[in-house]
């Protein structure tokens, strides 16, 4: 009598595993950009050649969003999850056995093709697993993890590749997938009723989110094209992410080149990581905030809210970045400016759920997908800059700067209480 009073915490275990899948998949990113100077040594490439490596994951990561998002809408995530998973921790090693830059491109362009799936997914397991209220929460801690992930990469590859060299430390990251996968096989199951777990007041819980389970969902084109609140989604993650891919591609060029910064000083290392460890904790402070600030009525207003705020606290302190002369107090600010953009992320990534239903994958994706035609840019357009700016690293900042405006403008008006189907 009391089991049926009080729900069951099961649903929380995919929460777990969505952390240490989010924390895998930034490990398995921001590892190649700690090791790019010294795979761009070793190859004897240029940086021209090198921002063709950076566009080839971006562009495969862009590309095969919406397919990844909509396999686990008709699938399941379970079944993606486990495919996708092995798959890019296969090209995660592959990437130390590389030997010129046509085998590089390949293999991250499939590493991008990998990954790309992961965290639309995640966001389908949180529309089937979690009540509405839960999923800004969930979202907010597997975004720290990620970030902090992809913040202790630099000191993680440091050491490990002063063990083993840089070609073996691939092959050490891409266990960590394969680990992950043997454990969320025994445990995850697409329906919560089929985990012995999960008793009959928690299952009452989710009968909201049950109904987003439908197997046989089709994209509704017409409809994701005039959604508005989707297309500013778009726009939004279009912009940050372009900013963003600059801290997991040509920071630490920016950091030896620009400030003059040791990067294989351990505390080099550790602010390089700076804005992905203040963004781990943005992520969580943003989706606290949506939670509370929702106070059980729409969480609409206050997504827009934390929305508008994170991205002009962002963009001004990249600017204020650029004023500095202090390579320590450059990289607090570049810090910052990460946590202030990372606000917002659970707030998007939950209105992709909310919005979506039933389709969370694949509006999630999509979002997911725009951003990363942004983050593709990204590597090539810095090096388009520096060429007309001289090589002034000033100039790139500016532009990220600008383009959080862009993101704030968008937050204005979007509305997670708009639905797609």
């Amino acid at each position: 009598m009391t089991e049926t009073l009080q729900p069951s915490r099961t649903r929380h275990g995919v929460i777990v595993f969505a952390v240490m899948l989010g924390i895998i998949h930034y490990i398995d990113r921001v590892c190649f950009a700690s090791l790019a100077p010294v795979i761009q040594t070793d190859l004897s490439l240029t940086k021209q050649e090198m921002k063709w490596v950076f566009f080839a994951f971006s562009m495969a990561y862009a590309l095969f969003e919406i397919p990844g998002g909509w396999l686990g809408d008709r699938w399941g995530p379970r079944r993606v999850l486990l495919r996708i998973v092995v798959f890019w921790s296969v090209f995660t090693a592959l990437t130390g056995a590389v030997w010129n830059w046509i085998s590089l491109l390949v293999c991250r362009f499939l590493f991008g093709m990998g990954e790309a799936g992961g965290f639309p997914n995640i966001t389908k397991m949180f529309s089937i697993w979690l009540p509405q209220h839960e999923r800004s929460m969930a979202q907010g801690i597997t975004w720290m993890a990620a970030r902090w992930g992809g913040a202790f990469s630099p000191l993680l590859v440091l050491g490990i590749s002063g063990m083993v060299g840089w070609r073996w430390t691939f092959a050490v990251f891409a266990l960590l997938g394969v680990v992950w996968v043997v454990f969320f096989f025994l445990w995850f199951r697409d329906d919560p009723k089929d985990n012995p777990k999960v008793n009959a007041a928690e299952l009452a819980l989710l009968k909201e989110a049950h109904r987003n389970m439908d197997d046989h969902a089709s994209i509704p084109w017409k409809r994701l094209f005039s959604t508005r609140s989707v297309l500013l989604l778009w726009v939004y993650y279009f912009c940050i992410s372009y900013v963003w891919y600059f801290y997991i591609t040509w920071m630490p060029t920016y950091m030896a080149e620009a400030l003059k910064m040791d990067m294989k000083d351990p505390l080099s290392a550790a602010l390089g990581g700076a804005p992905l460890f203040l963004g781990g904790i943005g992520c969580f402070v943003g989706g606290v905030l949506a939670k509370r600030l929702a106070k059980g009525s729409s969480v609409s207003k206050p997504r827009r809210i934390i929305g508008v705020v994170g991205m002009l606290g962002a963009g001004a302190l990249i600017f204020v970045a650029a004023q500095l002369q202090n390579p320590t107090l450059v990289m607090l600010a570049m810090g910052f400016s990460g946590f202030f953009n990372d606000l917002s992320m659970p707030c998007a990534w939950g209105a992709c759920g909310d919005i979506g239903g039933k389709l969370a994958g694949s509006v999630s994706g999509s979002m997911n997908m725009m951003g990363n035609f942004g983050g593709a840019l990204a590597p090539v357009a810095v090096v388009w800059i520096l060429d007309a700016a001289n090589n002034d690293w000033n100039v790139p900042l500016y532009v990220a700067a600008s383009t959080y405006g862009i993101s704030a403008l968008c937050w204005m008006f979007i509305d997670s209480d708009e639905r797609l189907t």
